[in-house]
């Protein structure tokens, strides 16, 4: 037997047995689980096709020589052949195709076991779990849940005093700072902080009434931006009564449908930039899918009660 075709089929067998043994032998093996199942049938067709493949080229390399009409086309002398498709490469395409129309859809993962669904449907239970024994929780309570899950997953980006780390992310120990304030006003902003679109206007839609409903100019940017930051004290009481408070009301706290709070921390706001993410003028901040209503509820009592 040629040198090539033994070496082909020991290696073949080789790695068939050492598939086996590292599928086969792993935790719940080849135990009607299809991911398995799948797994080992794939590294088999692999196996075989790449070796197959390998040989077939091999052999031809050792004995054929080129054939065939040349193209008209060279580069520097080096010609093409017009060869057809080889019959083996054309039939394996099809049936990768084939395979992958079943794969899709009657085999993994439409309509079979996957440890992805498990783990979810896992999940779920276990979050209606918790919904259901914490459901009640208020108070002290609920704000020490809160700590908890700040420091589990917001300390990485807000620290662990929720001081932003130096500007990387918001500083959660105040409800804006001025050159936040000044960007919102500026660009304007729909971050779905009331959980749905209600985009503000940029400057060019601000009128300051006090002024004759005259566009809102730079001063009056950095005099309200510096009011509202400095916790709606100093300078700029006219400007945000003639130009804000009809939206955010006269205290900042926001009206209920058409605008957030913008003096204080509240629950409801804290919950929806963890639901839909937040744009900001640090950058942008992800959505938080993995943590469920009541644990957005939480943290946003203890962010609320460490901003007061």
């Amino acid at each position: 037997m040629n040198k090539l075709y033994l070496g082909g089929i020991i290696f073949t067998a080789l790695m068939l047995i050492l598939t086996y043994l590292s599928v086969g032998g792993s935790k719940g093996g080849l135990n009607d689980d299809i991911v398995n199942i799948l797994a080992i049938t794939g590294a088999i067709a692999l196996v075989v096709i790449t070796v197959f493949v390998v040989i077939k080229y091999v052999r031809q390399m050792q004995v054929d020589s080129a054939t065939g009409e040349l193209a008209d086309e060279n580069w520097d002398g080096i010609g093409e052949y017009k060869n057809s498709v080889p019959t083996g490469w054309a039939v394996m395409f099809l049936l990768t195709m084939v395979w992958g129309m079943w794969y899709f859809t009657i085999g993994y993962p439409v309509n079979a076991y996957s440890q992805i669904g498990e783990y979810n449907e896992d999940v779920a239970v276990h979050n209606a779990k918790f919904e259901a024994k914490y459901k009640d929780i208020t108070g002290d309570k609920l704000v020490e849940m809160g700590e908890s899950v700040f420091l589990a997953e917001c300390k990485v980006c807000h620290g662990l005093s929720a001081d932003g780390i130096d500007g990387k992310a918001a500083n959660l120990n105040i409800r804006m700072d001025e050159a936040s304030i000044k960007a919102v006003i500026e660009n304007g902003s729909n971050n779905k902080l009331l959980g749905f679109e209600m985009p503000m206007p940029d400057r060019n839609g601000l009128m300051n009434a006090n002024s004759g409903y005259a566009p809102i100019t730079d001063a009056e940017i950095d005099t309200v931006s510096a009011y509202v930051a400095n916790g709606f004290t100093g300078k700029g009481a006219d400007i945000y009564a003639g130009t804000c408070a009809m939206c955010h009301g006269e205290d900042g706290r926001g009206i209920e449908g058409m605008s957030p709070n913008i003096r204080d921390y509240d629950i409801a706001l804290v919950s929806n930039v963890l639901t839909y993410g937040k744009k900001g003028i640090i950058g942008t901040m992800p959505k938080f899918d993995r943590l469920n209503d009541k644990q957005k509820e939480a943290v946003g009592a203890y962010i609320a009660n460490i901003s007061k």
